[in-house]
């Protein structure tokens, strides 16, 4: 039985997550961390995308992506194909690096975009990995707040930070860590629904 085909459009916008094998990790070093991220940067040379929010945990990965005219499958492709190759050379191992197929959940409002961000962004948190998103390295967050784009990967900031009308800055970080997630039924919404993929990530 074929796998079924993803919704896909010119400019249509997913959010993508995906694991080690076994639930293993993936990034070992700081060098893991930027190889991938640099990978990422690669394709957006080869099959131009915007890039609006990352977080790459020890283990899986986070990518928010906005398409252009190309399909989402050959990005992915791209970066972890080349990913896989790079740690199984660098580590002597053999096999899959990935845990199955990657899973993309489309972002269809303006909404769901900002909240799969935020979500994103509180990933390390969630983990108790530190005491605030700024803190955590391997993230968009720091970019999205300081204008700070990072030497590996450029990111499209505007694309989440548009969403406010003013001190853009302020009014993202305010609504990442001071706005909690357990009274905003939209986001346990959505926040259960990136889980339930999550999930199926996992088997």
């Amino acid at each position: 039985m074929g796998r079924e085909k993803r919704i896909w459009y010119p400019g249509a916008e997913y959010h993508v997550m995906n694991r080690g094998n076994r639930r293993g990790d993936i990034f070992r070093t700081q060098q893991d961390y930027e190889v991938y991220l640099m990978l990422v940067a690669k394709a957006k040379k080869r099959y131009p995308f915007e890039l609006l929010s990352y977080c790459l945990m020890t283990n899986h990965v986070h990518l928010q992506i906005r398409t252009i005219d190309i399909e989402l499958y050959r990005i992915i492709q791209y970066i972890h194909f080349n990913y896989s190759r790079y740690f199984n050379e660098t580590y002597n191992l053999i096999g899959h690096l990935f845990q199955g197929r990657y899973t993309a959940q489309i972002i269809e409002d303006d909404e769901y975009s900002l909240i799969t961000s935020r979500y994103i962004h509180l990933n390390p948190i969630k983990a108790n990995m530190v005491a605030l998103p700024i803190e955590y390295q391997w993230s968009s967050y720091e970019t999205i707040l300081e204008d700070k784009q990072s030497k590996f990967v450029e990111l499209n900031r505007d694309l989440i930070l548009n969403h406010f009308n003013k001190e853009r800055e302020r009014s993202y970080q305010k609504f990442v860590e001071e706005e909690s997630p357990n009274k905003d039924e939209k986001f346990t919404e959505i926040a259960t629904t990136i889980e339930d993929e999550e999930i199926l990530c996992q088997q």
